[in-house]
């Protein structure tokens, strides 16, 4: 058995099961701050948080009834576009103008364009629906950042086509960030925003709150400017119709009249009461909307 003479220093003892105390265990808890900011920034830098919070793509086949499904070169791949025309435009045997029309978060073109173009029998138009990339056989990924460029191929594809008939960018909730974007562009000849959310504001502002804004504000960030629809709408010159359901569950009014107020271009405003985010434009919006088309489209050259 091994003894200590007085006043020497005790042989070293190991104790596999003990806990690390006194100054050591500060030491090894500091750690845990820069492992957790570090993945914090991982996750912000890649993991595409935006993309994945804000779009719902879905590439099942939908019936599209009588509309034409066409491609256009989209980067590396392809953008797919349905087409219909209005009874008039089919009887004539031409349009007389074009509506590029950008559809909201988790819908799609080959499941309204046919119909759209019925409801515009009283003109000759021809509509072309735009599936963003990621979205039935547009080609993936589905990314915020794609949306913009492909909203500006579609408008030239489909400009090339029109010549000098006029062209009406036309878009429902996220599809108005396509469409303000392209307004702030190109030259067109009429805007029609349904529901048009301010995005970065109502992620920062709504919300932002519940979660310190360290989720919500790395979110904001990823929002590209091409999809800024306040300072689009700044830039934007094009005479606009602005359709404005009054009980928006999704994009509360308020968030709407940001883009609104901050629109430059001429503008009519038809407020749709009692409608929710997704209440079809029927009824007596629907007569508003054409009556306002009037004012709009005899500034195309319509007939």
């Amino acid at each position: 058995m091994a003894t200590t003479r007085p006043g020497s220093t005790p042989p070293a003892t190991t104790c596999n099961g003990c806990k690390d105390v006194g100054i050591f265990a500060p030491v090894k808890r500091s750690w845990r701050i820069p492992v957790w900011v570090a993945i914090y920034l991982a996750v912000v830098a890649f993991a595409h948080l935006a993309d994945r919070l804000i779009l719902f793509p879905s590439t099942a086949e939908i019936p599209a009834g009588a509309a034409v499904r066409t491609f256009i070169p989209f980067e590396n791949g392809q953008l797919e576009i349905w087409t219909a025309q209005s009874q008039l435009a089919q009887s004539s045997g031409q349009a007389d103008a074009y509506v590029l029309r950008f559809y909201g978060n988790a819908d799609r073109a080959d499941r309204w364009v046919a119909d759209e173009a019925e409801a515009w029998n009283e003109r000759a138009i021809e509509i072309w629906g735009v599936n963003y990339p990621g979205f039935g056989r547009s080609t993936g990924p589905a990314r915020l950042a794609r949306i913009g460029p492909a909203a500006l191929a579609a408008f030239d594809a489909l400009k090339a086509r029109s010549g000098e008939r006029p062209i009406v960018v036309f878009g429902a909730s996220i599809g108005t960030t396509a469409a303000l974007h392209i307004a702030a562009q190109r030259e067109v000849a009429g805007v029609i925003l349904h529901n048009p959310p301010a995005v970065r504001q109502m992620v920062l502002r709504q919300f932002g709150w519940w979660n310190l804004w360290l989720l919500a504000g790395p979110v904001a960030l990823q929002i590209p400017r091409d999809l800024d629809s306040i300072a689009n709408a700044k830039a934007a010159r094009a005479p606009a119709i602005f359709m404005l359901a009054e009980k928006d569950e999704v994009v509360a009014p308020r968030w709407q009249r940001l883009v609104v107020d901050a629109y430059a271009g001429e503008k009519r405003i038809i407020s749709i009461a009692g409608a929710n985010h997704n209440t079809p434009v029927e009824g007596a919006a629907l007569a508003d909307l054409h009556h306002a088309l009037e004012w709009l489209l005899p500034r195309t050259g319509k007939e």
